[in-house]
C-alpha cells in the first residue's frame, strides 16, 4: 500500500488545512463569545474536561503503550507548559482583538525552531536565523511598543507562543517512540488534571449555556486536530502551512461582524510578516529533508 508521502495530494491537503483553520478560528470566536464571564483558568478547564468524551477510543492504546517512567515525566512535563499556555491564551482572547491573539500565536513554530536548534541540537543555518528575525519585526509591527500602549494580554499571548513551542517540542521527542494516538490522549489527561487546581482556586459555578458553549469548543478543536492530521497525510507541510494565513483572514472578518473589533492594518501587516517567514523555515525543512538520503536496511 503506497503511502501519503508517497504519492501526495496537494489540493486535498490545502482543503484539508482550510477546514482546520475554520475550525481553529470557530475555537476563537467561542471562546471571545464566553469572554470574561468565566475566569480563564476555568474556562480552559472546562474546555478539555468536557471534552474527555472524545479520549474513550484512546483509553486502550493507552493502556497497551506500557509507557516507561522517562515517557511519564515527558508527558507531565508537556502537560505542565501546556497547561501554562492554555490558560494564557484563554486569558488573552477575553482581552485582546481576535486578529492580535491569532496573529501573535504564529510565533510558536519560530519559537520551536529556536528550542529545536538549543534544546534538540539542529542546526540553525543562517536562512532560518533571517526568517527568525523577520518574524520578530512582524511581531513588533503588531504590538507597536512605544505607539500604543501594550495590554496584559499581549504579554499572555507572547508566552502562550512560547509555552506552545515547548509542548511541540516535547511531543516531538514523544512521537519517536509512540503513537499519535497515545500522545494526543496522554495530552488530554496531562493538561485536564494540570488545569484542575488552577480552576478550583478561581471557581465560579457556570451556566448551563456556557457549559455548552465550551463543550462546542472542545468539538470544535477535536474536529480542528483531526482536520490538521488529515492535511499533513496528504500534502507536505511546505503546501499546507501557508494556508494556514487565512486564519487570520478569518479571525479579522468575524472580529469585525461579531464584536466590533476594526480591522487593524497592523496587525495583518505583521501576521502576514510572520506567516510568510514561517512558511519560508516550513518550505527550507522540506527542501532539506527530499536533500536527506534515506538510511539503508541493514
Amino acid at each position: 500500500m503506497s503511502s501519503p508521502s508517497t504519492h501526495p495530494r496537494p489540493l486535498a491537503g490545502i482543503l484539508w488545512m482550510v477546514a482546520t483553520g475554520l475550525n481553529f478560528v470557530m475555537v476563537t470566536a467561542l471562546v471571545k463569545h464566553v469572554g470574561a464571564g468565566v475566569p480563564a483558568a476555568e474556562a480552559a478547564f472546562l474546555r478539555y474536561g468536557l471534552g474527555l468524551v472524545f479520549l474513550l477510543p484512546m483509553i486502550r492504546p493507552i493502556l497497551r503503550a506500557h509507557l516507561t517512567s522517562r515517557q511519564m515525566k515527558l508527558f507531565a512535563a508537556r502537560g505542565v507548559v501546556h497547561t501554562l499556555a492554555v490558560i494564557l491564551w484563554f486569558f488573552a482572547m477575553a482581552r485582546i482583538p481576535l486578529a492580535e491573539v491569532t496573529a501573535l500565536n504564529y510565533l510558536s513554530p519560530v519559537y520551536t525552531t529556536l528550542g529545536a536548534a538549543i534544546f534538540l541540537g539542529e542546526k540553525l543555518q543562517m536562512r532560518r536565523i533571517g526568517a527568525i528575525v523577520v518574524a520578530l519585526i512582524g511581531a513588533l509591527i503588531i504590538l507597536r511598543p512605544g505607539a500604543r500602549e501594550i495590554m496584559p494580554g499581549h504579554i499572555a499571548m507572547l508566552g502562550t507562543a512560547a509555552f506552545f513551542a515547548a509542548s511541540y517540542l516535547i511531543a516531538k521527542r514523544l512521537s519517536d517512540d509512540l503513537s499519535p494516538t497515545v500522545v494526543v490522549g496522554m495530552l488530554s489527561v496531562t493538561v485536564t488534571i494540570g488545569l484542575a487546581p488552577f480552576a478550583a482556586a478561581v471557581w465560579i459555578t457556570p451556566t448551563l449555556a456556557q457549559c455548552g458553549w465550551l463543550f462546542l469548543v472542545a468539538c470544535f478543536a477535536t474536529a480542528g486536530h483531526y482536520t490538521m492530521t488529515l492535511a499533513f497525510r496528504a500534502a507536505p507541510l511546505s503546501v499546507t502551512q501557508p494556508v494556514t494565513f487565512l486564519q487570520l483572514v478569518w479571525s479579522v472578518s468575524i472580529g469585525a461582524l461579531f464584536f466590533g473589533e476594526p480591522a487593524d492594518h497592523w496587525v495583518i501587516t505583521g501576521g502576514g510578516i510572520i506567516m510568510a517567514a514561517v512558511s519560508f523555515i516550513t518550505w527550507r525543512e522540506a527542501r532539506l529533508r527530499r536533500k536527506t538520503p534515506p538510511a539503508v536496511a541493514t
